[in-house]
């Protein structure tokens, strides 16, 4: 069972074509969490804070980058996600997604 929490959401654009949510997730789940939300693939951008909402991260996805769900595991964000995971017991990870 997932300890993931959907805290808000609400749209980022008027036109109502993207919208953010925010998900505290424990720092051990960290990086498994975000490549499950890239690979849904309308994940345009992800910023990781703290408990005290500080941006620890800052990712922008593109679309060449996620197209077909597909995750580069090479990619550094992942080692620097892990990093992250590896010193805070949880975080916040805001989404700011497309409408499909």
């Amino acid at each position: 069972m997932s300890e993931d929490k959907v805290k808000n959401e609400e749209p980022v654009e008027a036109n109502g074509k993207t919208f953010t949510e925010q998900v505290e997730v424990a720092g051990n789940q960290l990086v498994e969490r975000v490549q499950d939300l890239v690979k849904q693939g309308n994940a345009r951008r992800l910023i990781i804070r703290n408990a005290e909402n500080e941006v620890l991260m800052d990712i922008n996805l593109t679309v060449g980058a996620v197209a077909g769900g597909v995750v580069v595991l090479g990619a550094w964000w992942i080692a620097a996600l892990a990093v992250i995971a590896a010193l805070v017991v949880r975080v916040k990870v805001e989404i700011v997604r497309e409408e499909v």
